[in-house]
Order: C-alpha cells, then sequence, then structure tokens
C-alpha cells in the first residue's frame, strides 16, 4: 500500500495588479490616470486557516455579523436519534450513548461543539472532531490547519490522490502544525468525524470555505470601511491639487511644497484655511462620500457577502435588507436562512458524527429542533398541517378504510396503501337495512 497525504487547507493566492501608475517629482509620487480622494494600500487577505480568520472573520464586521448568525442558530440543536422504519424517518429517542455530545469535552456543551465545527468548517472548509479509545466519553476539536488527510490504496502501489483506487486511509495531526517539530498523532477513519459543508471540487475529502470564493468582496468591503475612517480622521475633506504657474523655477517649487506641507493638518488640529500666493490654483480632485454613492456601494458588496454565507440581508440587519423590511419579509428570509441554510448544516454534521457516534441499525443520528423560538413560525405552521391531516384520516376512517392503512397513507403520502374494511356509513347502507354498521376503534398514538 502506498500511502499519500493531501495538507489542509490549500494556500489561495490572489496575484493582484497595480491599479495606479505614478512619477516623481523632487521626491513625492503622485498617481496618473484615475485619481481618488483617498490613497491607500489594500491588506490582502492569505488564503490560509488564520489568514481567513484574522483578515475576514476577525477583521471584517460583515462577515463576523454573517458567522454570528449562522453559528448563533446553528448551535441551539440537540442530537437524537431517529427510528427509520422501511427507510421511513419515525419518532426521536435517545440513549446514553448520546451523553458524550451533551458534554463533548470538561465544562462543554452541544452548543459549544456545535459552535466550534461550524467555526471551523466555515473558515477552514473542514472541522475535525477525534474521540479516541482510550477516551471514549470525551471528544477533542482538533485545529484544522494542523490535519493532514491521508489516501492510500491496497491495490496501486503508486496512486496519487483523485486516482480511482484512492481510498481514505486515516489522519495524522501535527500539534502546533507540521512542522512545528513536534510527534504527529495517527488517527484512525472510525477516530475522527469530518465536516465539510462545502466540498472542494478539486479534492476527494478535503472542503472549502464559503469565504474563498468572495475573498475580494471582502477586501472591497474592509477598503471601504478604512476610505470612510481616513476620510474622517483627514478632516472630512477631498484632495486638493495646486498648480503654479509655468514661471515658477524648481528651486521656488520646492519652497512652495514644503510650504503647503507646513500648513497640513497634524492630529487633531484641522480645517485650517489654505493661503496660496503667487499665481498658485487649487482645484479640488476625487469624490467625498455623496458623490461616489458610498451607502450604496458598500451596500451591494454587504449583501453579495451576506448572499455566500447564505444568511439573508435582513436577518444580519444590513442596509439593503433594511429597506425591505417588513413583517412578511423578515418571515420568509426567517424561513430561507433556516430551511435552505441551517438545516441542511444540521443534518451533515449528524451524518458526520455517526462515524464516532454509535447508533442503533434502525435508526440514524439526527437534531431536534422543537425547542428552537427562532423556529416557533416553523412550528406553528407545521401544527396547521398536522389538523388538515388528522381532518383526513377522520374522513377516510369514517369512510370504511382501516385505520392503520390511513395513517400509513397519509404519513408517507403514499394511498396505494390505504385498504378498506369492508365496512360502510350508514348512509351507503341498502335500503331495508336494520343492522347498524360496525364502526372500527382507532387507537391513538400518545
Amino acid at each position: 500500500m502506498r500511502l499519500i497525504d493531501t495538507l489542509l487547507p490549500a494556500r489561495a493566492q490572489y496575484p493582484y495588479n497595480d491599479l495606479f501608475n505614478t512619477f516623481n517629482f523632487n521626491g513625492t509620487q503622485y498617481p496618473m490616470g484615475l485619481t481618488q480622494t483617498l490613497q491607500g494600500t489594500r491588506e490582502e487577505i492569505d488564503g490560509s486557516f488564520a489568514g481567513i480568520v484574522g483578515g475576514a472573520y476577525a477583521g471584517n464586521g460583515v462577515v463576523f455579523a454573517c458567522e454570528l448568525a449562522r453559528f448563533m442558530l446553528f448551535s441551539e440543536a440537540r442530537f437524537m436519534y431517529q427510528r427509520l422504519r422501511a427507510g421511513v424517518p419515525g419518532d426521536l429517542f435517545s440513549t446514553r450513548d448520546l451523553d458524550v455530545l451533551e458534554h463533548p469535552w470538561p465544562g462543554g456543551t452541544t452548543g459549544d461543539l456545535l459552535t466550534s465545527a461550524l467555526l471551523d468548517a466555515d473558515l477552514a472548509g473542514n472541522a475535525f472532531i477525534a474521540r479516541r479509545d482510550k477516551e471514549r466519553n470525551r471528544l477533542r476539536r482538533l485545529r484544522p490547519d494542523w490535519m493532514t488527510i491521508v489516501l492510500g490504496s491496497e491495490r496501486d502501489d503508486k496512486v496519487e490522490a483523485g486516482d480511482i483506487d484512492a481510498e481514505l486511509v486515516g489522519y495524522i495531526y501535527h500539534p502546533g502544525g507540521k512542522y512545528s517539530g513536534r510527534e504527529p498523532v495517527f488517527l484512525q477513519p472510525t477516530e475522527v468525524a469530518h465536516f465539510r459543508p462545502v466540498p472542494d471540487p478539486l479534492a476527494s475529502y478535503r472542503g472549502m470555505s464559503w469565504l474563498s470564493p468572495i475573498l475580494r468582496e471582502v477586501e472591497s468591503d474592509s477598503a471601504a470601511t478604512g476610505h470612510k475612517l481616513k476620510f474622517f480622521e483627514n478632516g472630512a475633506t477631498p484632495n486638493l491639487v495646486v498648480s503654479l504657474d509655468k514661471a515658477v523655477l524648481p528651486e521656488q517649487f520646492k519652497s512652495y511644497v514644503q510650504l503647503f506641507k507646513d500648513q497640513e493638518p497634524v492630529g487633531l488640529d484641522v480645517y485650517k484655511t489654505l493661503y496660496l500666493g503667487g499665481g498658485a490654483d487649487a482645484r479640488v480632485v476625487g469624490s467625498d462620500l455623496k458623490q461616489i454613492d458610498f451607502k450604496t456601494v458598500q451596500g451591494a458588496g454587504e449583501t453579495r457577502i451576506a448572499a455566500a454565507a447564505g444568511v439573508p440581508p435582513i436577518i444580519v440587519g444590513l442596509s439593503e435588507g433594511l429597506q425591505a423590511a417588513t413583517y412578511s419579509n423578515y418571515g420568509q428570509a426567517r424561513r430561507r436562512f433556516a430551511d435552505g441554510t441551517i438545516r441542511p448544516l444540521w443534518r451533515n454534521f449528524a451524518g458526520s458524527l455517526q462515524t464516532i457516534i454509535p447508533t442503533p441499525a434502525d435508526a440514524r443520528l439526527w437534531y431536534d429542533d422543537a425547542d428552537i423560538s427562532f423556529l416557533q413560525e416553523d412550528q406553528k405552521d407545521d401544527a396547521e398541517i398536522k389538523g388538515r391531516e388528522a381532518q383526513t384520516i377522520r374522513t377516510l376512517v369514517d369512510s370504511g378504510y382501516e385505520p392503520e392503512t390511513v395513517i400509513a397513507a397519509v404519513l408517507n403520502g403514499d394511498w396505494t396503501r390505504l385498504k378498506h374494511s369492508g365496512l360502510y356509513s350508514v348512509q351507503l347502507q341498502p335500503p331495508g337495512t336494520t343492522q347498524a354498521p360496525t364502526v372500527p376503534t382507532i387507537a391513538v398514538p400518545g
């Protein structure tokens, strides 16, 4: 067997071209072509786990707000087993095997486990939860960028990642990082739950962060925020271009530049009057916040970040979402967020945990969201649906169908399961019938 490994995560590089050409005059850089009110360098976000955490999650308010909305709701669920009858989901139940999910580590709760897993998966693309044989009643969160996925093959000793015979062999955890010099720890596939909500199309087992496709958008939003800050730090005034008469000699130009710099604001000493002489002319260049429609420009970027996070802007409280804010719109956004983003994440994580959590043969590990207040409106709708189903069951039973087959048909949406008892209501009895029809007894579950 040949072993190959895949490092997590791959470092994304984003080369950028210079947006401005400059020329130098007397030691001062002046831009040519496009000129904005405030100039500055854009801080690129490293595509590594640490880079995304520091540059996006901890360095951008919109990303943090979207991530906060995601894990605050995600952490509300509980884990249960769900019975499967002929492949159809049934009732929820619990056993002592789920105690480790209630207290995954000393002082930890199910919410802590869910929060840690989602943060790792969102920022690194992968989350790893380990349960070793000698620590059966304790789970451990493994830092994703210190993990290596090991692939191998028993058939091909020259197998490479992506080959048809490449299979998961295990995981290697490098405490402190791969190059820390510390002894790595090998983990069996049955000892690790690997959660990757967004698969990486270029890898068989690795996931990718939802932030990876929008790092430029995040940088743009951070640059816009920095632009606003610099605008006010500089007295909320635009830049100026000062032109002098062509007869001014180089020595006179240097003296005037120094004189102009001496009048520039320092610290909080702003709003000084600019005095010009000798034929000098000062013209405003660039745009103020109103001219560049700052709110619209930054709001559009915020919306794209929220869209990538799967969080409706109105849920986060972003400007473009609040413009269309109504009770009805919020309810629709809440349902979209729960049904389209959070519930698939719960389902995925529950399935990932089955690697390290014993599960009965006739059940699956599932989640229970019955006590989550954010979803109470969904439960109201569910109650209305159950009410209509109960009316349908009553009608069919009164029509003579066997109660067990009626319940199975309604709950599964399969009307072929209906079986008639041969008994009919009084209205359907032949004329002259003196004996009342037998009414079947219905056992109400619960």
